[in-house]
């Protein structure tokens, strides 16, 4: 399929993990505000079954009429997929747990790994005039990630301060060479973000430092506190720019919007 942005189009972002509970949906849900509330126009796709962005940004399961599964495995168009926030220019195309099958349903498809892909460039999409699509991707390695890494033009990978923290990335690095050499060869990392950041500890300063050894320039200046107000704006349905405008939570991520921004200008 042509590619219709040539050149011109969102910067599309993987989001992903395959380890669990750090921080990957916050990210994605507070790094999009933050973009958002910057001017951005921005586009949110949630691939994770568990459809926590989506509730995180307020779509109820029941209004979630067409889904990331009907993208996927329906052939939906994007642009019927999507979803206005409560946050001015972002975006989402929500999830449920009927994604939880996809990887069985799509084994028999010959495009199994390019279905993301072809979706985000349909026809259509470019009238939306993005300036970022990020994907909330499973924490795991699976088809539905394979399909976020062939679409994307690059990674970002949250990072929890804390021990063996590193040890999972090893699996991931390999998983995105493989992207590069058979699907997608223009796929970088785009960076890696430290999340649940204490300053109180010496663990994560150790996490930190050991971060910035083995990865160098890949790992963002911008470290994301461990906060309270982070961890309840969920609870609300609400990003915690939302939330509580002023808290770290939130000056971390607008930090950290800027920082990818000025990345991709460098770019």
């Amino acid at each position: 399929m042509p590619d219709i942005f040539n050149g011109q189009g969102p910067k599309i972002i993987a989001i992903t993990n395959q380890k669990g509970g750090v921080g990957k949906t916050t990210t994605t849900i507070n790094l999009g505000a933050a973009l958002a509330e910057a001017g951005k126009k921005v586009l949110l796709i949630d691939i994770d079954p568990q459809g926590n962005a989506s509730t995180g940004l307020g779509v109820e399961v029941v209004d979630r009429k067409l889904t990331t599964y009907d993208l996927l495995l329906e052939e939906a168009p994007l642009t019927e997929v999507l979803q206005e926030t409560d946050v001015e220019n972002l975006w989402i195309a929500p999830a449920t747990t009927d994604l939880s099958s996809a990887d069985i349903e799509l084994v028999s498809n010959e495009k199994r790994s390019h279905l993301l892909h072809d979706a985000v460039r349909a026809s259509g999409v470019a009238d939306l005039k993005l300036d970022y699509v990020l994907i909330d991707c499973p924490p795991s390695l699976n088809l539905l990630t394979v399909n976020a890494l062939v679409a994307s033009d690059s990674v970002l990978i949250p990072l929890q301060s804390e021990f063996f923290a590193l040890e999972g990335l090893s699996q991931l690095m390999l998983s995105i060479r493989e992207i590069r050499e058979t699907a997608n060869p223009n796929l970088r990392i785009e960076g890696v973000v430290l999340t649940m950041f204490d300053t109180r500890n010496n663990l994560s300063r150790q996490v930190e430092a050991d971060a910035r050894d083995n990865l160098g320039d890949l790992v963002f200046e911008t470290m994301i506190p461990r906060n309270v107000r982070v961890s309840e704006a969920p609870s609300f349905a609400l990003p915690v720019l939302m939330y509580d405008p002023t808290s770290k939570g939130s000056r971390a991520y607008r930090n950290l919007a800027t920082e990818l921004t000025k990345r991709n200008l460098r770019g």
